[in-house]
């Protein structure tokens, strides 16, 4: 994750190579130099009993490789499964290019950057899922 800079917001919490830490009172800047530092936001983090959609789920198994629960070498096969299935379902160009990005991400050891191409569907997601039900 070499060249990371991560812009906090107060008191937000953010997960680095499996510690907790928590800006100030002030907004910050983190610059990660370190490469494959495993991070995640923890306000954009998925709890388990929300992944209850492809994308939600798909987006899960990257969060816990990068929490340190998953290992890379055994999540990798399995989500590239998964972002080949959602790409016969998300056919628009918008979604195929962050599923095109996520799949790069991923061939790269980029689980953040994978990460944060698949929770752009998310709205995508709901967007189908609620015209589905009218």
């Amino acid at each position: 994750m070499s060249g990371l800079v991560l812009k906090l917001s107060p008191k937000e919490r953010v997960l680095i190579n499996g510690a907790v830490i928590e800006n100030g009172d002030r907004r910050s800047k983190l610059s990660i130099v370190s490469p494959n530092a495993n991070i995640l936001r923890l306000k954009d983090a998925i709890h388990p009993e929300e992944a209850v959609t492809p994308v939600r789920r798909v987006c899960y198994a990257a969060q816990l490789v990068l929490t340190g629960d998953a290992a890379a070498e055994e999540t990798r096969q399995h989500l590239l499964t998964r972002i080949e299935e959602l790409s016969r379902i998300l056919t628009d160009p918008d979604s195929r290019a962050l599923l095109a990005t996520a799949t790069q991400a991923l061939l790269q050891d980029q689980f953040y950057q994978c990460l944060k191409a698949l929770r752009s569907l998310i709205p995508r997601e709901d967007r189908l899922f609620a015209a589905a039900q009218k």
